[in-house]
């Protein structure tokens, strides 16, 4: 089961990101998001942890669903989040830094986030960020090996999988193509 989301909230060519206060990812930059509550759908779950990690309300943005980040570890452990794309006005005003219980949020440009140099940020995003424009949704599975991002694979799927179930049946497809364990 997918029981996370992560979203990616633009504005212009700046991101508003997160440097995590907490694991995983503690201490680099990363997208907002969380974990789905007990019968919650991705969407409501997504509008949810935007609204109570930054403040701004569905109004605020326009929420885009952009697929699945997945990841094993070590080949074994399987895990993933339902990706999104929030677009903000580039007339809204949104002052950061911003200090949160998770962390403190705070807008990032585009060649801050992929320069080769950066090792602050969480090491999937610079591979999935392209993807991020791109009208079809993507799957981006990573794999981990000691502790290191060692692959990123980046796949078009169907739109529909932002429905729970279709996801899951999309998932179970992929782990036994993938013989993820």
């Amino acid at each position: 089961m997918i029981a996370y989301n992560i979203c990616f909230i633009r504005q212009g060519n700046s991101f508003l990101l997160l440097n995590r206060e907490f694991p995983s990812w503690m201490g680099c930059w990363n997208g907002v998001g969380g974990k789905l509550e007990k019968h919650e759908s991705p969407r409501p779950s997504m509008i949810r942890e935007i609204g109570e990690e930054t403040g701004l309300s569905e109004s605020e943005y326009r929420l885009e669903y952009k697929g699945l980040v997945s990841w094993t570890v070590d080949r074994h452990r399987f895990g993933g989040m339902y990706l999104y794309v929030a677009g903000v006005s580039e007339d809204a005003e949104y002052r950061t830094p911003v200090k949160t219980a998770e962390g403190i949020l705070d807008w990032k440009a585009m060649e801050w986030i992929l320069h080769p140099d950066n090792r602050g940020i969480a090491a999937s995003i610079p591979a999935i960020m392209k993807y991020l424009f791109e009208p079809s949704p993507y799957h981006h599975h990573c794999t981990y090996l000691d502790g290191k991002l060692a692959a990123v694979s980046s796949e078009a799927i169907d739109a529909a999988t932002e429905d729970s179930v279709k996801m899951e049946e999309y998932v179970k497809s992929f782990e036994f193509s993938h013989a993820v364990k």
